[in-house]
């Protein structure tokens, strides 16, 4: 896999870092536009950044970006979850630059739409208090688009409509 200077590491399913039990955690359980519960991510800080486990069903097979969102609110058309969350004010875009801390790498859903993946982002952190702590005023969430991201159209990579969604807590 070629390195695009990507902020996230992905993570085999028998993960071998341990995090102590004490570790600080968050959840988000992510639901369609029709209020449909479609899958659940939970949120677990490691000293490299923090790992999301994302246990998804039902949503639609395909390519799909995946995000962190500025806002804590999952109203649909979830348009009120903001932008992608960027403390450090970047350019979208992991293919020209470091991106935004919310981006992650695009989602390959199977047919089914039964998929499972763990992804460190190490940009963000569940710390209180930091600039790039996912427990901001006014909250954090995830969004699943109806396409993929590009890597590279500013501000969002082009990636469609907001398919699902799920406030950080």
């Amino acid at each position: 896999m070629k390195n695009h200077g990507f902020q996230f590491v992905l993570i085999a399913a028998s993960l071998w870092l341990a995090s102590p039990a004490s570790a600080q955690s968050a959840k988000a359980a992510l639901k369609d536009q029709k209020g449909a519960d479609v899958g659940t991510v939970d949120l677990t800080q490691t000293p490299s950044g923090v790992l999301l486990r994302l246990s998804l069903k039902g949503v639609p097979a395909g390519e799909h970006a995946f995000h962190i969102h500025a806002v804590g609110r999952c109203e649909p058309p979830f348009t009120t979850a903001g932008g992608h969350f960027n403390p450090g004010k970047h350019k979208h875009g992991l293919e020209v630059g470091p991106g935004h801390a919310g981006d992650m790498p695009n989602l390959h859903i199977p047919a089914g739409g039964m998929f499972v993946v763990e992804i460190l982002n190490t940009a963000v952190t569940l710390d209180k208090g930091k600039p790039n702590s996912l427990f901001q005023s006014g909250g954090t969430s995830i969004v699943i688009h109806a396409g993929k991201d590009d890597y590279k159209s500013d501000p969002a990579g082009n990636a469609g409509d907001r398919i699902s969604c799920g406030v950080i807590q």
